[in-house]
């Protein structure tokens, strides 16, 4: 670059790799994620990576901004239909945290299935005569089946982990003819009949938005638990909530809410069987860095008027 261009960041990124991208360009961390915060800051700066929501109009006043990128996945945090008219490239790390969220899914099951913190909770307190008999209700995953909702990165991978765990995988797709020959394609009444464990890890769309509602979650089996690591409007969160409590579930997990963060006020607080996580599937040390890595070497490329592959609105350069 001939001269020194200036970086925003929504939020802190890996120590190193903030070091290597202020070696290159200025850099600044916005204090909070405000959006009028952001739009403040946008507007002398040439490059954005994004760890947060942005609002509609973000680029509204961002006249010399050349790169955005995506610190992850997921682009429903920015405006790209924005972005594109705008003439502004916006880049995203597919598979950058796949591994954190397999692991996470796998951690999960195996949370409701064996239920340590509770026995080790109960060992503390009441002893082993109390705790031990807590062991017998437990399950094992081998021979079961687990659903997934959208087989992309995410789902084609926990399938394979599911396979060397003994257990069969169905999904449901809108292209059931590029699944892995490792999972069976699926309606989603045969979805929710059929499952074990529902893990859904679709992008959030109109397509998708309520795709798990109540009549879906009342065809569950009363063993079977419901991971959420999408995004929390693709859930009806109320029908989750009656089912968990009324017993007709096992379980739930979700990592993603229908309003982010958690006040602490909300219904969810207040349900059996839910395990709550702050949006955290994908993150790990080892994750954050390889993402924190990408973004900077991403946006490195764009401000040096490289066009990487992993740019989702090539149209911008026709």
């Amino acid at each position: 670059m001939s001269k020194k261009l200036k970086v925003l960041l929504t939020n802190p990124i890996h120590p190193e790799c903030h070091e290597a991208l202020a070696k290159e360009c200025d850099v600044v961390v916005a204090p909070d994620a405000k959006p009028e915060t952001l739009k403040k800051l946008i507007v002398d700066c040439d490059g954005l990576i994004v760890r947060c929501q942005l609002a509609q109009d973000i680029f509204d006043d961002a006249k010399q901004l050349k790169a955005v990128v995506r610190h992850g996945v997921g682009l429903d945090f920015i405006p790209v239909d924005v972005a594109t008219k705008k003439k502004i490239p916006v880049a995203n790390l597919p598979g950058s945290n796949t591994n954190a969220v397999v692991e996470y899914c796998l951690a999960t099951i195996f949370h409701f299935r064996r239920g340590l913190a509770r026995l080790d909770s109960q060992l503390r307190i009441q002893g082993w005569t109390k705790a031990r008999p807590l062991a017998d209700p437990s399950t094992e995953i081998a021979g079961t089946t687990l659903g997934i909702i959208g087989a992309g990165a995410i789902g084609s991978q926990l399938a394979k982990a599911a396979a060397s765990l003994q257990m069969k995988t169905i999904a449901l797709t809108r292209r059931p003819e590029t699944l892995p020959k490792d999972i069976e394609p699926a309606t989603k009444a045969e979805l929710f009949s059929q499952s074990d464990v529902i893990v859904i890890s679709c992008p959030l769309s109109e397509q998708t938005r309520g795709l798990v509602d109540r009549a879906s979650i009342s065809m569950m089996k009363p063993n079977a638990i419901l991971i959420n690591i999408a995004r929390g409007p693709v859930v009806d969160t109320q029908a989750v909530i009656d089912a968990l409590k009324a017993g007709s579930i096992a379980g739930a997990a979700m990592d993603v809410h229908d309003q982010q963060p958690l006040s602490g006020q909300e219904a969810v607080f207040d349900c059996p069987n839910l395990l709550l996580t702050p949006h955290i599937a994908s993150i790990t040390a080892s994750s954050m860095h390889g993402m924190s890595a990408g973004s900077v070497k991403t946006i490195l490329a764009m401000l040096n008027g490289e066009r990487p592959k992993n740019i989702v609105n090539p149209e911008v350069f026709l």
